[in-house]
């Protein structure tokens, strides 16, 4: 198998149309689309190729930063099977207000006290979520209602039927309280909103919360530590395009 990460030399040797999977960190405010959208332009330049298939395996959101898998050539009929595996993500969550979005991506609303918030509190609540659990999908997602994404409903004024999900959360561990903000690491199922999570617990807790930082640490025994950089991977392509003139 061809994997690409951090310690792997960039050379003409590499076969993107094959197939090969990068293990890159993705920008903040990017999309997944827009690292895969980046790569299949580089790709396409470099091997002199109309079309290459670039696919991913688990989205993360715009403010979201991390690990993200690329699927190249052939390896893209890898992703349905590696789309089920867990992720791990390290999360910032912020207490006394919630957003529409669950993150920031909206604004502020809900101020509540945070007084009466320990860490042996927040550690026992966030021990009630450990297994499986019916998840509400956030309004801004991708999700789909009648074909349509539910972020694109809301943003057109159009209120979507609440939606839930099954996940599962395998581990959660508090690493730091310091009020307002909680972090927090998570091993769960694919599909999972962290979001969500966060929404929840602040409402367990009897305050309000929601996603203020996340990151994806890793998929499966896939590490964020051995993922490209992804401005260093293209120069890198570029480079080999360029003397190969």
């Amino acid at each position: 198998m061809q994997l690409i990460t951090q310690s792997t030399e960039i050379s003409d040797t590499l076969d993107y149309f094959t197939g090969s999977i990068i293990l890159v960190d993705k920008p903040l405010e990017w999309t997944s689309f827009d690292v895969v959208n980046k790569i299949r332009y580089k790709l396409k330049h470099y091997h002199k190729i109309k079309k290459i298939k670039v696919g991913h395996n688990g989205t993360l959101d715009p403010l979201a930063t991390g690990l993200l898998m690329i699927f190249t050539g052939k390896y893209t009929k890898m992703i349905p099977e590696m789309d089920k595996t867990d992720k791990s993500y390290e999360a910032i969550i912020k207490f006394g207000a919630e957003t529409d979005s669950f993150d920031r991506e909206t604004e502020e609303i809900k101020p509540m006290s945070i007084e009466h918030l320990t860490e042996e509190k927040i550690k026992l609540a966030l021990d009630a979520f450990i297994g499986e659990q019916q998840q509400e999908i956030p309004f801004y997602s991708a999700s789909k209602q009648n074909g349509v994404a539910m972020h694109r409903m809301i943003r057109r004024g159009i209120e979507p039927e609440r939606k839930f999900k099954t996940v599962v959360f395998h581990e959660i561990e508090l690493l730091d309280f310091d009020p307002p903000y909680c972090k927090i690491a998570v091993k769960c199922s694919k599909g999972t909103y962290i979001r969500t999570l966060a929404r929840d617990l602040g409402r367990r807790l009897e305050t309000s919360s929601y996603l203020y930082g996340l990151i994806r640490t890793a998929i499966d025994s896939y590490a964020l530590e051995d993922a490209v950089n992804l401005d260093s991977f293209c120069t890198k392509l570029e480079c080999l395009e360029y003397r190969s003139k």
